[in-house]
């Protein structure tokens, strides 16, 4: 509970898991690593914002909806896992940024997840990261992330 206590400590509380919108399933354990697929930041059903980064959304709605794909994560690893203090690190986070031409700050929006799992984890949050600029996302979201996690024996 000490990362979900961190977690409402910061005024967040975990959202219900996304339920998988196409052929696929949420997350798949192999050993003591758990990969969770791509979510783009819906909250309980509902996207916040749509559109491109840099037109019609601002750097700080995409860093909102990078922060809402890592609650996301969260809410995944706690159902994968019981407790997100089985967590023992995040190992990688991969970000796709919908951007429009010209817009090159793909790193300061996936920070939104970044920012958040080093928050609650401290160094077991820091991470290997990819932050790629594409020309669109389902549903017009600003930002699609995934993440791996190791998790505790």
């Amino acid at each position: 509970m000490e990362i979900e206590n961190k977690l409402k400590a910061l005024g967040y509380e975990l959202p219900n898991p996304p339920e998988p919108a196409a052929n696929y399933i949420g997350y798949v354990r192999v050993g003591n690593l758990l990969y969770i697929g791509g979510n783009i930041g819906r909250i309980n059903g509902v996207i916040k914002y749509r559109g491109k980064v840099g037109a019609e959304i601002t750097l700080e709605q995409a860093y909102d909806a990078a922060r809402n794909c890592a609650l996301n994560h969260l809410a995944i690893m706690k159902a994968a896992l019981g407790d997100l203090d089985k967590v023992e690190r995040i190992v990688k986070v991969l970000g796709y940024v919908n951007v429009a031409p010209g817009f090159t700050d793909m790193p300061k929006v996936v920070n939104g997840e970044s920012d958040l799992l080093v928050q609650l984890f401290g160094e077991h949050g820091r991470h290997t990261r990819a932050a790629i600029g594409v020309a669109s996302l389902s549903q017009d979201a600003p930002v699609e992330n995934e993440v791996t996690v190791q998790v505790k024996e």
